[in-house]
């Protein structure tokens, strides 16, 4: 087998999952600044994932202006920019590669292989994502609020294949497993990967599969797998005999 690209995910594999303790504690900042009630606000704003990620709010402002809406409650502005700042510095805060992430990224690279990125994320993530280390690293990023479609929609990774010239089956596609997105990429014929890092825990998953499959956990392990040609090693992977369809 030739592979020659692989996509990621995000949250859970080049970055540490959102810790639902701090999670909750950030969306509880954001309720207190707008003054609502932080178990509808957090109810709300977990439950309307889905549309933040389809990009149906263009803004946080609209997200937080629907949440307000549903709870039949005004906010102000200064609230309103508040809670956006907790927001973005959150998020910032959250998009650190792990430690073998760059260095992975570096030698698939010299492999000869694109690289791309297909998460399942809310309108703020694209916005900061030109600042971050991991950005210069990638042939095509795929944020689906931006195109309007989550995993495991099968659209989005036939777009990401679009984008880097490829056909499905020449991918490995690699991620913790949220969106049911590992079946999601095995459906269109790409070779899925679970990752779990063993030092990660209470971690947010939205819509989180069984997976039965191939699984690792660090990033590095995907370079085992490869010879100086950027070919898989013979026998390394076989869907019939790895995966259950």
């Amino acid at each position: 087998m030739k592979v020659k690209a692989v996509i990621f995910d995000l949250f859970g594999t080049l970055i540490d999952s959102f810790n639902g303790q701090e999670y909750r504690q950030v969306l509880s900042e954001m309720a207190s600044s707008l003054s609502l009630p932080e178990d509808l606000f957090y109810d709300l704003w977990s439950s309307s994932f889905n549309q933040r990620a389809k990009g149906v709010f263009k803004t946080l402002e609209e997200s937080i202006d629907f949440i307000s809406k549903e709870i039949n409650k005004p906010v102000d502005e200064r609230g309103i920019e508040q809670a956006i700042r907790i927001r973005l510095d959150y998020s910032k805060k959250s998009l650190v590669p792990r430690k073998d992430a760059i260095a992975t990224l570096k030698q698939l690279k010299v492999l000869g292989l694109k690289i791309g990125l297909i998460t399942d994320c809310t309108i703020e993530i694209p916005q900061i994502w030109n600042t971050t280390t991991l950005s210069q690293y990638f042939d095509s990023v795929i944020f689906s609020c931006s195109v309007g479609i989550k995993k495991p929609d099968p659209r989005i990774y036939h777009l990401a294949c679009k984008k880097l010239k490829v056909k499905p089956k020449d991918c490995l596609y690699i991620g913790d497993g949220s969106s049911r997105e590992l079946t999601g990429a095995l459906h269109v014929g790409m070779f899925p990967i679970l990752i779990r890092s063993p030092t990660e825990k209470n971690s947010v998953r939205y819509d989180e599969e069984d997976w039965d499959g191939l699984r690792i956990s660090s990033l590095s392990e995907i370079l085992t797998y490869f010879n100086r040609r950027g070919s898989y090693k013979k026998s390394t992977f076989n869907h019939s005999s790895t995966l259950r369809y």
